[in-house]
């Protein structure tokens, strides 16, 4: 039993279990009853999503400087109480379930998803090892 870490919108992994779509806006021009169907989430949860000025922070970070100014106020962020209690609730079931979270951009290391892992291992998740190369990609926005 672990969460999985995925890029939205790719192909699910054996195993995978339901996705939680941690982003802000559900994916462009697909249709609300194809998402779970075509790989994007099965379950919309953008209590874990960056705030949409946070959210273009992190979007527009060119620098290491800049990433880290995102990752700090997207961390505070899910300091706050709502957040915070959900990612408890989620490390704790990362040891009695699979299940996966994530997002759709395709380079984690510069994805609110990168620091959603660190987040859930910091509070003891058991988190599924090793990445997997996007099978299917789709434009859309977080």
């Amino acid at each position: 039993m672990a969460v999985s870490i995925v890029r939205l919108g790719t192909k699910r992994a054996p195993g995978e279990g339901p996705r939680i779509g941690t982003v802000r806006k559900p994916p462009r021009g697909v249709p609300k009853s194809r998402f779970a169907a075509d790989d994007w989430y099965d379950v919309w949860f953008p209590t874990l999503a960056p705030s949409v000025p946070v959210m273009k922070l992190g979007l527009s970070a060119e620098s290491d400087a800049e990433w880290a100014a995102f990752a700090r106020k997207y961390r505070a962020e899910m300091a706050k109480p709502e957040a915070s209690r959900a990612l408890d609730v989620l490390a704790t079931l990362s040891h009695g379930a699979d299940f996966s979270v994530g997002c759709y951009c395709e380079d984690e290391a510069r994805c609110h998803r990168g620091v959603l892992r660190a987040l859930l291992r910091e509070r003891g998740a058991k988190i599924r090892a090793g990445a997997r190369p996007a099978v299917r990609s789709r434009r859309s926005r977080a």
